[in-house]
C-alpha cells in the first residue's frame, strides 16, 4: 500500500524511499513486531479462555513437558500470521504477483493448521485432519502456487532447478517441475511443523531462514547483482524480501511470548504456514536446493521421524530414544534450553553455508 507513495516522488522527493525494497523491508519488520507486541496479550488471553486445557501434550514425551507445558494455549500462529499479513499489505508492492502467490500459500497452509489445532483442542479425541486429507489439501494449494510461478518466468527456466556451487548446471523438469515444487512447499511446511516441539525451537530457525531468503530474493530479483553472482535472474522476486521482513518482525514479537516458559505455542497454525511460506519463496527464487541447506535443521527433524518410523516397522527397533530428534537429546539428559540454543547455533551455521553458495560457484 505505502509502496504507491513512491509514485509521488516526482512531486515530493522524500517519498522516493518507498520505492526501495530495503526501506520497506525494514518498515515491515517494525510494523509486524509492534503489531504482535500490541495485540499479542489480547490474543493469548482469548485463546486461553476458549481452549481451556490448551494444547494436548504427548503422554509418551519427556515427563517435564507434562508438568511445565500442560494447559498452555496453542494457535499462536495466529499472532504471527496477523502481524505478517498486516505488515505485508502495508509495505509490499501489491501489484507484484509473487506477493500474492506466497501469501496464498501461507494463508492456505495456515488455515489447514488452524483447523487441525481447533479440532485437537475442542474434541476429546484430540484428533485433527487425517494425514491423507491434510496432505492432499497441502499439495493442492502448493500445486496451484507452483503452476502460477511457472507462468511468471520464461521458458526453459520456469520449469528448471539450479544447483548450488555450479554456475551453469540446471535441469529442466518440464511438467514434473510442478509436483517437485509442490513437494518442496509441503515438505518445508511439515518439516517446520515437526521442529515445533520446544519453546522457541522453531521460530528462531524460521527467522534465520527468512533473513537468508530475504537476501537471496533481493539478489535474485536484481539484474545487476544476479549477473555478478551468476545466479538466475527472476524479475519481481526482490519484493519477497518485504514478506521475509514481515515474518522476522512477527517472529520476534512471538518469541517474546514463546520464550521459556512459553505463554503460548505456535501450533500447526504457525508452523505449517511459515514452512510453506519458506518453500514458496525458495521455489519463486529458484533456490529450492539451497532451502534444504539453510533449512537443514528442519530436514534433520523430518528425517529423524522418517527413519524412526521406518526402522520400527521394518525391524521393530527404534533408532532414536524418541523422535523428532530434539526429544532424543532431551532423553539423553540435555536440558530444554541446551537443545534449543544448540539447535539455533546449527541453524545459523547452515544459513551461512547456504548463503556462501551464492558466491562459491
Amino acid at each position: 500500500m505505502l509502496y504507491f507513495l513512491g509514485e509521488l516522488a516526482d512531486q515530493f522527493s522524500a517519498l522516493n524511499v518507498f520505492r526501495y525494497i530495503t526501506f520497506r523491508t525494514g518498515g515491515a519488520i517494525m510494523t509486524a513486531l509492534l503489531f504482535v507486541f500490541l495485540f499479542g496479550p489480547k490474543i493469548i488471553s482469548a485463546l486461553r479462555l476458549r481452549q481451556g486445557k490448551g494444547q494436548p501434550i504427548r503422554e509418551d514425551g519427556p515427563e517435564s513437558h507434562l508438568l511445565t507445558k500442560k494447559g498452555t494455549p496453542t494457535m499462536g500462529g495466529l499472532m504471527i500470521m496477523s502481524g505478517m499479513i498486516v505488515a505485508t499489505l502495508l509495505w509490499a508492492n501489491l501489484a507484484n504477483p509473487y506477493t500474492w502467490i506466497v501469501l496464498g500459500v501461507t494463508v492456505g497452509f495456515g488455515l489447514i493448521g488452524f483447523y487441525d489445532d481447533y479440532q485437537k483442542v475442542s474434541q476429546a479425541s484430540h484428533k485433527g485432519f487425517s494425514g491423507k486429507i491434510r496432505l492432499a489439501l497441502e499439495f493442492l494449494i502448493a500445486g496451484l502456487a507452483a503452476f502460477a510461478v511457472t507462468m511468471l518466468d520464461t521458458a526453459p527456466f520456469s520449469t528448471s532447478i539450479g544447483f548450488p556451487f555450479f554456475k551453469e548446471l540446471t535441469i529442466n523438469l518440464g511438467v514434473f517441475f510442478i509436483p517437485f515444487a509442490a513437494f518442496v512447499m509441503v515438505g518445508a511446511g511439515n518439516a517446520v511443523n515437526l521442529t515445533d516441539g520446544l519453546d522457541g525451537l522453531a521460530i528462531v530457525p524460521v527467522m534465520i531462514a527468512a533473513a537468508s531468503f530475504a537476501l537471496i530474493a533481493y539478489l535474485t530479483g536484481n539484474a545487476v547483482f544476479s549477473e555478478y553472482l551468476q545466479i538466475h535472474h527472476v524479475p519481481g522476486t526482490g519484493e519477497l524480501a518485504v514478506l521475509c521482513g514481515a515474518v522476522i518482525g512477527a517472529g520476534l514479537g512471538f518469541l517474546w511470548f514463546n520464550a521459556p516458559p512459553a505463554a503460548i505455542f505456535m501450533g500447526d497454525t504457525g508452523s505449517l504456514a511459515l514452512g510453506g511460506m519458506l518453500g514458496a519463496i525458495a521455489v519463486a527464487a529458484k533456490h529450492e536446493i539451497v532451502l534444504a541447506i539453510i533449512g537443514g535443521l528442519f530436514v534433520l527433524e523430518a528425517v529423524s521421524v522418517i527413519v524412526q518410523v521406518a526402522s520400527f516397522r521394518l525391524t521393530g527397533k527404534r533408532v532414536f530414544k524418541m523422535a523428532p530428534i530434539h526429544h532424543h537429546f532431551e532423553h539423553l539428559g540435555w536440558t530444554e534450553s541446551q537443545v534449543v540454543i544448540r539447535f539455533w547455533i546449527i541453524a545459523v551455521v547452515l544459513a551461512l553455508v547456504g548463503l556462501a553458495t551464492l558466491k562459491l560457484r
